[in-house]
């Protein structure tokens, strides 16, 4: 009968490796929560709001339909509805259409403060004649 040498295993070693699986997962979502929420965040339209005090932000249960107004688009005869340029011939259309599709929906009104008041107000008028009643407006808080 002979034996040989018992020879013991070595101890496993360390593992110097990270595993990046986890980590690439993480990012991904990250990514997506990043691309999903941008638009969200910032109008394309640069609107110089006018500030006042006690304004605040507040989130309404429907998405609000946002009018912008700058004096560059007046002067060339159109404003913004939801970031795409609508000829003012054809705004009251498009929010009768908008009041069609949801009657209750709020409009936000972003008016440069260049803007001058009675162009305003005659927007506003668009809005009421359309069936849109309920008009929030933007301004910078103070």
């Amino acid at each position: 009968m002979s034996f040989g040498r018992l020879e013991r295993p070595s101890p496993s070693q360390p593992m110097s490796d990270i595993n990046m699986t986890p980590l690439v997962d993480v990012m991904m979502v990250l990514v997506v929560i990043l691309i999903i929420t941008a638009p969200l965040l910032a109008s394309a339209i640069r609107v110089d709001l006018p500030k006042a005090k006690g304004t605040s932000s507040t989130a309404s249960a429907a998405r609000p339909v946002m009018l912008s107004l700058t004096a560059e688009s007046l002067a060339q005869g159109k404003a913004f509805v939801n970031d795409q340029s609508v000829e003012l011939s054809a705004l009251q259309s498009t929010l009768q259409n908008i009041a069609a599709n949801q009657p209750d929906a709020e409009v936000r009104l972003r008016a440069d403060a260049t803007v001058a008041y009675g162009r305003v107000v005659e927007i506003m008028g668009l809005i009421h004649q359309a069936g849109l009643h309920r008009i929030g407006f933007e301004a910078k808080p103070n």
